[in-house]
């Protein structure tokens, strides 16, 4: 099983500029090259226990994590046939998924509206088919970057 450090190794190695934080007692994966913005511009977070508002994907079981990232929202409409409407607080996004099953790309429960993506415990098959979609993630990171930078 791909742990989320050899993930964030791995993403690391491929990317320059990322750093990791603690944001709301999840782990990040920053953009944040030259450490002018307090905690810099998400590209991803690993969740590893459920919380007030996110349960959807029973992440209290025992060497669970789930890994979100976010894409453009024509990727987002591409995988997934259409953007949902953003759920209620505690609510999940309206979308025909089990946001609980292991190794698949799947909409976010919660942040699927904002076109966040995620997969439960990725394989190393899934982390490579990931890539592109990280690929893509790290680009909007760049740019919002550098519209906040000013």
């Amino acid at each position: 099983m791909l742990t989320k450090e050899d993930i964030i190794q791995s993403i690391q190695t491929r990317h320059t500029g990322l750093v990791v934080n603690q944001n709301w007692g999840e782990t990040g994966l920053f953009y944040n090259p030259e450490g002018k913005l307090a905690k810099g511009i998400y590209l991803m977070t690993f969740k590893e226990h459920d919380g007030d508002h996110d349960k959807a994907s029973h992440l209290n079981r025992e060497n669970t994590y789930r890994l979100n990232l976010g894409v453009s929202k024509a990727t987002f409409i591409r995988l997934f046939g259409f953007l949902p409407a953003r759920p209620s607080a505690g609510a999940i996004v309206d979308m025909d998924y089990d946001f609980t099953v292991l190794d698949t790309i799947m909409p976010h429960p919660v942040y699927g509206w904002m076109a966040w993506i995620c997969v439960i415990n990725p394989s190393p098959e899934t982390l490579h088919t990931l890539y592109p979609l990280i690929e893509e993630g790290y680009h909007l990171a760049i740019t919002k970057y550098k519209k906040k930078k000013l």
